[in-house]
């Protein structure tokens, strides 16, 4: 194996061009939603993500908790419209104090 073919998984790839890839909206994109585990938690992400995807079904979401249990990941799968909805979805998950972080 060449030094070519590794790839620093610590950054994320780019293509050529240097630019990060476009999104094409609308499209299926999947978040993963980390925070405190909690009885609620859960409940509170699909609240906020139902305000804004009024189609998404709370059925199809997915509650992994971390391997000591502190932590928990709600994985679920929106249709998002446009990068302003992406944003506003960040925000106020964000401004619950409780999302450590979204990937």
């Amino acid at each position: 194996m060449n030094d070519k073919s590794l790839r620093d998984l610590r950054r994320p790839s780019r293509p050529a061009s240097g630019k990060p890839p476009k999104i094409t909206f609308p499209c299926r994109y999947p978040l993963k939603v980390v925070g405190d585990a909690a009885e609620d938690f859960a409940a509170e992400v699909c609240q906020i993500v139902s305000r804004h995807d009024p189609d998404f079904d709370p059925a199809r979401l997915e509650v992994v908790a971390s391997r000591n249990g502190r932590f928990q990941s709600v994985r679920v799968t929106i249709r998002a419209t446009g990068e302003a909805q992406l944003q506003a979805l960040f925000q106020e998950l964000k401004a619950t104090g409780r999302v450590h972080m979204v990937v």
